[in-house]
């Protein structure tokens, strides 16, 4: 049998989602209200799977997921969401996730992605996995007519390395963001977010947010139109 907790601060959709999933044969659903109760549960019992919603009251879906791994519970977690995951997706990788499911999905496409989650594999939407790309930047100083006649001495290329979460960051910041407002959007502390700012200040060798955003725009480090 396989034993899934649900955690999901809404009895309709946890309902819901119970009914869906326990039409398999093999799945049991235990659905919690709360993280208070997701954690006294798995005091008690144990499950193969982990579905957890992002957005609860009192404890989010990442600090539960961080408590739930401090306790020293492995079970697979998956976020099962109806929000864009993607502002939070460095924060709940290294919280311990394995995958991200919406709630829009279908229940057969639901049921296999928990599948594959049992069996070792990440579910990851297409749009996250291409965050995983590392983003390297090669910028030569002279222009392309002057590097074709200066073939024989080629121009000095500036090599960057800029990984996902800073990238993110540098978004929020060209959006005016304090580093307050980009804490809170992370799911970190601002302190964590300002060592941040210190490392991608040192890789694109600037001193303040408005030269590092004006860098990353004219190294397409970021796009150059910005909204909300």
């Amino acid at each position: 049998m396989i034993r899934i907790l649900l955690i999901d601060d809404h009895p309709s959709v946890g309902e819901g989602t119970k009914l869906m999933l326990e039409k398999e044969a093999d799945m049991e659903v235990t659905v919690a209200h709360s993280a208070g109760s997701a954690i006294h549960i798995l005091e008690e019992q144990r499950f193969e799977l982990i579905l957890c919603d992002l957005r609860m009251p009192g404890m989010n879906g990442i600090e539960l997921i961080k408590k739930v791994r401090s306790l020293g519970y492995n079970e697979p977690v998956v976020i099962y969401s109806g929000y864009e995951v993607g502002p939070h997706f460095n924060a709940l990788i290294e919280a311990g996730v394995s995958g991200f499911i919406s709630k829009t999905e279908p229940r057969e496409q639901l049921i296999v992605y928990i599948r594959c989650v049992l069996e070792g594999k990440v579910i990851l939407p297409l749009s996250l996995f291409k965050q995983l790309r590392r983003v390297d930047v090669q910028v030569g100083e002279a222009s392309t007519q002057d590097a074709k006649q200066q073939q024989s001495n080629p121009v000095e290329s500036i090599e960057v390395s800029i990984t996902p979460k800073e990238q993110e960051i540098l978004q929020e910041v060209a959006k005016g963001k304090s580093n307050k407002e980009i804490a809170s959007i992370f799911y970190q502390s601002q302190r964590t977010i300002e060592y941040n700012l210190t490392e991608i200040f040192r890789k694109l060798q600037v001193k303040s947010r408005a030269e590092a955003v004006l860098k990353s725009k004219k190294w397409g480090i970021i796009t150059e139109e910005v909204g909300e």
